[in-house]
């Protein structure tokens, strides 16, 4: 590590002096955390968060797989030779002993299935709903991220306003210990009062060294969720809790027009079960193979063509096993629809209660509770100061001051986190917002 400020006292000269001046200046740069701003978090974290690449890779096998529907099933080509002999008789003919010219029976013959009954049809609409139920799922995993990076990032934000607020409460205690030290040599209290002080000031500079840690611990917990590979929290926060909470929540949130991105992919997943009923009892009708063949053998009849057709006799398997497990999966896809529809329905209406609880709570917190409690700490401080009060009564305003203020981060916190949830079950996305 370099000492800057024992090189800079150093006697030398002056290029040597600039050199080290601009080698200590770039490391400081270095050093110094970068700022991350909400935005800059849900941008990030939708272009490298793990979990989004992946559902991302489900929209492209879907994709693979409707072009898998779409394909022809190829033509198969037989080559044959028979009547050749091993004994002692020639296979030659007049026409000469070439291969082509023997008294071979040779045969070329191309078979083409035909899929008749509608499942190629069928096999289409069943992978054109796969790949809107992948892509509605990607699109509701979007959903999700944004709201859990929203929630991370609130949770850095008050676990920062925790270390503030305890920073400013030991500040304030070990000013009122200062005064007590006066006091206690003045003999207007005894040590064991003054001593109290401080070690209620020590008490309060561990907690804060503590929520120093959980603070730094929840800058990890985003870094995760932007897909950092190596997760170290370097990072301050470009934007406040003020900022967040202060943010009027859109009207038009309040009756969104956009159905939620996981009822989308059940109603896909719907289309898909309907779609694989269609095709197990098309799989019923037998397909058609057609052949073509050319036969040459010589030497009376060189040259025959043929046509053929083969079907399967659907005698002891009439596919009714795939039929009745299709029909189970339609019936299981119109549950899992409906009970999403009744949880979606649920999270609208929990989250309204919660975010108008948090509202209300932070805007008590803010415009009554907490400036009174300041006063009263105030007013018992200098009451203190001046041995009109006891420590018993400056130690607990102290205190209540300090859990009002740490009660109106939570407060702000929950609101913002309210107000997120409740975006997120309304989808209102962050694509949405203006600008």
């Amino acid at each position: 590590m370099i000492d800057c400020t024992s090189i800079l006292r150093r006697p030398g000269k002056t290029l040597a002096l600039l050199a080290a001046g601009l080698l200590c200046t770039s490391a400081g740069m270095a050093q110094a955390p970068r700022t991350l701003t909400l935005a800059e978090a849900k941008r990030l974290a939708f272009a490298r968060n793990w979990d989004l690449l992946a559902a991302k890779s489900d929209v492209d096998a879907a994709l693979a797989q409707k072009l898998v529907a779409k394909e022809f099933p190829n033509p198969t080509l037989s080559l044959s030779t028979a009547k050749i002999s091993f004994d002692d008789h020639p296979n030659g003919t007049t026409a000469g002993n070439s291969v082509w010219n023997r008294s071979f029976d040779n045969i070329i013959a191309v078979n083409q299935l035909f899929e008749i009954g509608g499942k190629r049809q069928a096999r289409r609409e069943s992978a054109v709903a796969g790949v809107a139920g992948a892509e509605a799922r990607l699109r509701d995993a979007r959903r999700v991220l944004d709201q859990g990076v929203s929630r991370a990032y609130v949770t850095v934000l008050q676990a920062r306003d925790n270390v503030a607020i305890l920073n400013q409460s030991v500040t304030s205690l070990r000013s009122e210990a200062r005064i007590a030290e006066v006091r206690h040599k003045a003999g207007d209290i005894s040590l064991a009062d003054k001593m109290q002080i401080e070690i209620a000031a020590e008490r309060l500079a561990q907690d804060a060294s503590a929520a120093a840690a959980a603070e730094r611990a929840a800058r990890i917990a985003v870094d995760v969720l932007l897909g950092e590979a190596n997760s170290s929290g370097d990072w301050v926060p470009g934007d406040s809790m003020d900022t967040l909470v202060g943010l009027p929540f859109p009207a038009s949130a309040e009756s969104p027009g956009l159905t939620r991105p996981d009822i989308q992919a059940a109603q896909a997943a719907e289309r898909k079960a309907e779609a694989d009923l269609r095709l197990a009892r098309a799989n019923r009708v037998p397909d058609p193979t057609f052949t073509l063949q050319y036969e040459h053998e010589q030497p009376d009849k060189p040259n025959t063509i043929g046509l053929a057709v083969s079907i399967p006799l659907p005698l002891w398997n009439r596919n009714e096993g795939n039929i009745a497990a299709a029909r189970v999966a339609i019936t299981a896809a119109k549950v899992q629809s409906d009970k999403l529809r009744a949880q979606i329905a649920a999270d609208i209406a929990a989250a309204r209660v919660a975010y108008e609880e948090a509202s209300g709570r932070l805007q008590r917190y803010r415009d009554q509770i907490r400036p009174k409690s300041e006063q009263v700490r105030k007013t018992v401080a200098f009451a203190y100061e001046k041995g009109g009060a006891s420590l018993l009564d400056l130690l607990s305003a102290e205190r209540n001051d300090n859990d009002v203020r740490l009660a109106t981060a939570a407060a702000a916190a929950d609101a913002a986190t309210a107000a997120v949830n409740l975006k997120a079950a309304l989808n209102f996305s962050t694509e949405s917002e203006p600008k």
